[in-house]
């Protein structure tokens, strides 16, 4: 046993070697709190982290940089609103200025410790506002944070639409949780009235993101942006004026979860009234982020989808079948909710194609609420990696590959985050499993250059699709709506057994059986079928109608692949090269699944 856990370490240890010399030059750019250089935290064995990780790093901070400066010279030209009126209102260009000030926060990399990460690096136009490297949606899922290489565990989510989530709620009479953001609806809304602005303020201070270490921090790098006059503009004349101690600037460029701050969330010593104005900056901080996501420079209302229903555009015979499928054998509007009746019956696998009129001419696409669709454990996720201690003495996950993503479950009993109504408490064992029902609009949103998600003869670009990134093409993702439960198999993934391909005929077991949605997996469809459904999710992409904002910034490669030579160069086996063997599993966490009230069944 000794000698086993010996060779272990000397694995651990030369895959921590490796990557030193494979991203030499990373912990140069990161300084600690003493001055010296932070070296990378990589703890992955080899081909977790792609190989381009540094170079797509620089690339989309570059990206980031020009949408920055675009925004600063819009502002620039903006006329001054004025304000007026009782109650007053800043007339005129208030609304754009708040807009702006919110795209200027979005893309400001100054709001992290290192100064080199902004939201706009997980959350890029071109991708729908969401992942930008097809290298990472292809391995190791999250994105990588301003300490290099702390990631989270879930796929960035896309910002489009989101704004529309009502705030968190119990619906007694279905008996189902309706509202909220983030894949777990963590960010209720309870304090702000919106989902989408509460969201806004996780990651600045997300210890595997920007991982700012206290939320005043926020207050103290917005007191040295270019666009300050803009801030006080919308929130008021001296709202940044707070008097920050001067080891402040030390406290924020040290992530969140050093051991230096002994688990404070507050490190930086303000006066209660200070404390209470870098509190409001905070949430106004949260407030423009959610009027710039809301804006059409982002929930744009402007796909063929939107166009075909004010009668500008013809939908072709197989967007037509794919939208008939999507409302009725598909089953896929009992969910992500187009506006039109659901055809669809449980017992009988026709349906009745609908052709009453769009009752909403803006449907959102989801319903709001969460389900489990029993996706299984996807062991390439950076989370299962990062339980050792970094450089700061912060381990992200000491449960290794004993984590399970409970979703909305971890949420309710208070692991996840904190959960603002104790009420909802014991609702966890029902919602173990769940995760938000994204809209599937932009769901299909690529750069320009890589006109696809799907990889064929064209060149692509790569997504991972659901909360864990598990599937990789549109194509697969209906084909795992629709074959779930014909093709199931009690083994993790990679472990698929011979004579079956994983995600054609070989789907393996959920990550948490609890609670699965049994609406989907089984539902007839043809592989043309799947197709059109495909064809018609292709219609939500926004840019049809009007230019989409910022869609043109991308300046990176397509993937590229040749069905003549490559077996996985189709939508149905995409990825698929990329797949690793899940180890076996130890138990689940007790900090995870032993907390109450515990999973009903038990979790292994």
């Amino acid at each position: 046993m000794k000698r086993a856990r010996l060779f272990g370490m000397l694995i651990l240890f030369a895959a921590g070697i490796g990557a030193l010399l494979l991203f030499p030059h990373i912990g140069g750019a990161q300084t600690s709190r003493r001055g010296t250089p932070a070296p990378p935290y990589n703890p992955y064995p080899p081909g977790i982290l792609p190989p381009d990780l540094t170079s797509e790093i620089a690339r989309v901070r570059s990206e980031v940089a020009s949408i920055e400066n675009e925004a600063l010279a819009e502002w620039a030209g903006l006329p001054p609103p004025t304000l007026t009126g009782q109650p007053p209102t800043l007339q005129g260009t208030g609304q754009r200025a708040n807009q702006l000030l919110g795209k200027l926060m979005n893309f400001d990399e100054n709001i992290s410790p290192f100064k080199n990460r902004a939201c706009g690096f997980c959350h890029m136009p071109y991708a729908g506002f969401s992942g930008p490297i097809a290298s990472v949606n292809l391995t190791m899922v999250a994105y990588p944070g301003s300490y290099e290489f702390r990631a989270g565990k879930r796929t960035a989510q896309r910002y489009t639409y989101a704004p529309f989530f009502p705030v968190l709620n119990y619906n007694e009479t279905q008996g189902l949780f309706f509202g909220g953001n983030f894949w777990d609806s963590r960010a209720t809304g309870y304090l702000l009235g919106s989902p989408d602005a509460e969201q806004a303020q996780h990651p600045p201070v997300d210890t595997q993101e920007h991982a700012l270490p206290d939320t005043a921090c926020i207050a103290f790098r917005l007191t040295t942006a270019a666009y300050r006059p803009l801030f006080e503009t919308v929130w008021g004349a001296g709202s940044l004026n707070i008097n920050f101690p001067q080891n402040a600037e030390t406290i924020c460029d040290t992530p969140g979860g050093a051991s230096q701050f002994g688990g404070s969330a507050t490190p930086i010593n303000l006066t209660a009234e200070d404390r209470t104005k870098a509190n409001n900056v905070f949430d106004h901080w949260g407030n423009s982020l959610d009027q710039y996501e809301a804006s059409p420079d982002v929930s744009a209302f402007s796909s063929k989808f939107d166009a075909y229903t004010k009668s500008k555009y013809t939908l072709t015979a197989d967007e037509m079948a794919g939208m008939e499928l999507f409302n009725g054998k598909g089953n896929c509007n009992s969910c992500h909710i187009d506006g039109r009746g659901t055809t669809a019956t449980v017992l009988n696998p026709g349906f009745n194609p609908d052709h009453s009129k769009t009752a909403d001419v803006t449907p959102k696409f989801t319903c709001f609420g969460s389900a489990n669709e029993g996706l299984p454990l996807n062991p390439r996720d950076a989370i299962y990696y990062q339980n050792t201690p970094d450089f700061f003495g912060f381990t992200a996950n000491p449960d290794g590959f004993g984590f399970r993503d409970l979703g909305m479950g971890s949420f309710l009993r208070g692991v996840a985050a904190p959960n603002p109504n104790s009420n909802w408490t014991p609702f966890a064992p029902a919602t173990d499993g769940q995760f938000q029902v994204s809209s599937a609009r932009n769901v299909a949103m690529t750069p320009s250059q890589c006109p696809t998600t799907e990889a064929g003869s064209t060149p692509y670009f790569q997504k991972g699709f659901f909360h864990n990134g598990y599937i990789k093409s549109l194509k697969q993702l209906v084909h795992f709506y629709n074959t779930r439960d014909v093709y199931p198999f009690n083994v993790t993934s990679g472990n698929c057994p011979a004579g079956t391909i994983e995600k054609v005929n070989c789907w393996p077991m959920p990550e948490v059986k609890n609670n699965i949605d049994m609406t989907t997996g089984k539902l007839g469809l043809t592989d043309k079928e799947e197709d059109q459904i495909v064809a018609f999710l292709q219609t939500l992409t926004d840019g049809f109608t009007r230019f989409y904002p910022d869609s043109d910034k991308f300046t990176g490669t397509c993937m590229t692949c040749n069905p003549a030579t490559d077996p996985d160069c189709t939508p149905s086996r995409q990825g698929n090269r990329s797949l690793i063997q899940t180890p076996p599993l130890p138990a689940c966490g007790s900090d995870i699944c032993g907390v109450s009230p515990v999973p009903k069944p038990p979790i292994p």
